[in-house]
């Protein structure tokens, strides 16, 4: 498992080891033909019925749910912002997404990318693909924020837990990238777009999640 893998793991767990009741908020997330490798392809909409950050240092892990079991029985999105302050820095502003130095099918070798993408996206569905761990990664596209979560578990002001934002993107399948490291065939990506409105809670006590 790559670095940036790990650590994307690990903020996921954070944000799982307690079930909590907050996760209000309102969102879309549809694609018109979402590609899933030897499980889906066909419109997809998504419902989300969850929203929730989970803050960690100067990082963030939104996450856009179908009902809010664990991840890794239902469908939904992550959103990595690897740098709040930056990315609050540029409210309004379309940013990249993309991936994240580290994130490589294997076989392929990693090249360290000096200026990384301050935003990742990955699409799962663990549950319309059930047992096949399925996540596509967002290669290229946009997502911008009009407002963004503070960061700071213990924030008072309303106004500053406020996450609201939209995003276009185009995902994939990282084992889809040839073996030359040439980029995803075109063929293989999906287009995906969405919106989410959502204000921070925190879960029960000592676990910053909503």
């Amino acid at each position: 498992m790559t670095r940036v893998a790990r650590r994307v793991l690990a903020l996921a767990v954070a944000a799982l080891v307690v079930a909590c009741t907050v996760g209000d908020g309102e969102g879309s997330v549809t694609s018109d033909d979402l590609k899933a490798r030897d499980c889906f392809r066909g419109p997809f909409d998504l419902g989300p019925t969850f929203f929730a950050s989970n803050p960690y240092r100067d990082q963030q892990l939104i996450r856009i749910q179908r009902g809010d079991d664990l991840e890794e029985n239902s469908d939904g999105v992550m959103i990595l912002v690897r740098n709040t302050g930056a990315v609050r820095g540029r409210l309004g502003q379309a940013l990249e997404v993309g991936l994240g130095p580290g994130v490589a099918p294997p076989g392929i070798p990693i090249k360290a990318d000096a200026d990384p993408p301050l935003v990742g996206l990955t699409v799962y569905l663990h549950q319309t693909c059930h047992g096949k761990n399925v996540a596509l990664y967002a290669v290229e596209g946009t997502i911008t924020f009009s407002s963004l979560f503070s960061g700071d578990p213990n924030e008072r002001d309303g106004g500053e837990k406020l996450s609201e934002g939209t995003f276009d993107v185009l995902v994939g399948d990282p084992r889809d990238q040839p073996s030359s490291g040439a980029p995803i065939p075109s063929e293989a990506l999906s287009r995906v777009r969405g919106s989410f409105r959502f204000y921070f809670q925190r879960g029960q006590p000592a676990q910053p999640f909503g």
